[in-house]
């Protein structure tokens, strides 16, 4: 397929490459926006829709939904991959951005759980398939459209927007949903407010499709058309391709999955500890995050930049070892620094939670053991705590034994003011706090360090991908593994560091996710990524 590529060398002038950076960027943006902007509202789309009493249920069951979006990408990459193969670049990825926009909208029209009793989880749930289908098949569409339109010496870097535009989709939700907050009262915004964010993709749409109608179809694809050479079947032909298994496991395993564990928590993981853990109010910790997260932009960028001068492998695997060196203390400075007193509390006055039968059943919105009951609540506080060995159940507070006989066990809205009481004497404060200039600097510092992080790892990630597979099953081959490693690894992280967390008490263990598949890909890349200078497939 080295006709097709020499097609790519024809150098684009300078207005052309700026409309392909802009318009591909642009709606990668919005889509991106639509798809976060679920992951932006949690905590109050957890109680519109996934109402159990039970706060940590709540959480986790939005969170199961959020990753349903996610574990359909696959699936999404496979449909619009085989017809971005066949009928081009640029139509197909027209498609998915519709498809996005008004699956969005949608959420914002759906009626509450107390409205509509279970119908209303269950529309949302179909929402999210349909997003999940349509973000499967943008990426690739994006970035290959713009890879192909760039020289080898400009790959790296023109795409590192595509990368960068990942992120200004979830600093666009942040922006939208705090703007919307600052013109709202409260009540107007948990009553209805919290939809404007969701209906305001049918303007994102529409500018999304207006500046990609004005694109061409990429060089590469025309001259495949050209030529005959556009695969039969291109989903199997990425099976079946000579070497092809091998760099899909590479992509898959060592880019995909270690790149977006990284990413996700920095935004997702970060922001849900600021908010939960660590009790901060929640329009400052957007806040916090959303500047982080605007300002690590710059680091996909330079990445892919990078990429161009000393190859797209040393910045990813670079990447990876720092992340595995540095995630922990980044998050301990964090917790340092965010909410000081609640963690000077936790090492002065531990909680300590003993007896039997002090098995945790996370899924059930009520518990059936004093011990569980205890977990739950403590859990649902958001307070670290660790567990004990005694015959009978027991809760000590910096070694001091609280008076469970007075303890309203079947009365879990009476616990939790009691909890709260004994924790407050103690000398945690539980209620939401913001931290001064000088330690939310430094949680920025701490947030925007992840975000450098990250930026290693993904941004040279779309020249990457497109040099690894063969032009003519290039949307299929690149956007499969990527979907199933972002989808996957990346959409069930926030679930599953939710109930690792829930299960052990410390607001710090779901962080091990993260590190042990980091240090998968990590191994992988190591072994699977070509190194030396960036270059064509093929060449």
């Amino acid at each position: 397929m080295a006709s097709a590529n020499s097609a790519a060398h024809i150098e684009p002038t300078a207005s052309d490459i700026r409309l392909v950076i802009a318009a591909s960027s642009a709606g990668t943006i919005f889509e991106w926006y639509d798809f976060f902007i679920y992951g932006a509202l949690g905590t109050i789309l957890s109680k519109t829709f996934f109402p159990t009493g039970n706060a940590t249920l709540e959480m986790l069951l939005f969170w199961l939904v959020f990753a349903v979006g996610f574990g359909f990408r696959p699936l999404g990459a496979i449909l619009f991959g085989f017809l971005g193969d066949k009928l081009g670049r640029k139509y197909t990825f027209l498609v998915t951005v519709t498809l996005m926009g008004i699956a969005t909208a949608g959420v914002g029209f759906v009626p509450s759980a107390e409205s509509i009793g279970m119908a209303a989880p269950v529309i949302v749930i179909l929402l999210r398939i349909m997003q999940g289908l349509a973000l499967g098949g943008e990426y690739g569409g994006a970035a290959i459209y713009v890879a192909e339109h760039s020289p080898p010496n400009r790959r790296g870097f023109y795409t590192g927007f595509i990368q960068a535009s990942v992120v200004g989709g979830f600093v666009l939700s942040l922006m939208v949903v705090l703007a919307c907050k600052a013109l709202m009262s409260a009540d107007t915004w948990n009553a209805w407010g919290w939809r404007v964010p969701f209906i305001l993709s049918i303007a994102l749409l529409a500018v999304s499709l207006w500046m990609r109608l004005k694109l061409n179809e990429s060089p590469v694809f025309k001259a495949m058309k050209a030529q005959g050479e556009l695969a039969g079947n291109p989903f199997v032909e990425s099976f079946t391709y000579p070497g092809n298994k091998k760099r899909l496991f590479v992509a898959l395993f060592g880019i995909a999955a270690g790149m977006t564990v990284i990413w996700y928590s920095a935004m997702f993981s970060g922001l849900s500890f600021l908010k939960t853990a660590m009790r901060l109010d929640d329009t400052y910790a957007e806040i916090i995050i959303g500047f982080a997260a605007l300002f690590g932009m710059a680091f996909f960028v330079l990445a892919g930049r990078l990429s161009d001068k000393v190859g797209r492998k040393p910045p990813i695997v670079w990447g990876y070892a720092l992340a595995l060196v540095m995630m922990f203390p980044i998050f301990w400075t964090i917790g340092a620094y965010a909410n000081p007193g609640l963690a000077e509390a936790a090492k002065r006055s531990p909680v300590v939670v003993s007896g039997p039968d002090c098995s945790y059943a996370i899924f059930s919105p009520e518990q059936t053991t004093p011990c569980a009951k205890l977990l739950a609540d403590l859990s649902g506080s958001g307070v670290a705590y660790s567990r004990g060995e005694a015959a009978e159940v027991s809760l000590t507070v910096g070694g001091k034994a609280m008076p469970l006989g007075e303890y309203a066990w079947a009365d879990k809205k009476a616990r939790g003011a009691q909890l709260k009481a004994w924790l407050t004497g103690a000398g945690y404060n539980l209620d939401k706090v913001k931290p001064t200039l000088g330690a939310s600097f430094m949680v920025f510092a701490a947030l925007l360090t992840m975000m450098a992080l990250s930026g290693a790892t993904y941004g040279s990630v779309a020249a990457l991908l497109t040099e690894m597979f063969p032009p003519h099953v290039r949307y299929s081959s690149m956007s499969i593994p990527y979907h199933i490693g972002t989808g996957y690894f990346g959409g069930f992280l926030p679930f599953i560091s939710g109930v690792i967390v829930a299960l052990t008490g410390d607001p710090y263990a779901g962080l091990w996710y993260t590190w042990v598949i980091v240090a998968v890909a990590l191994a992988v890349a190591l072994w699977g990524i070509k190194g030396g200078p960036p270059r064509d497939y093929g060449e």
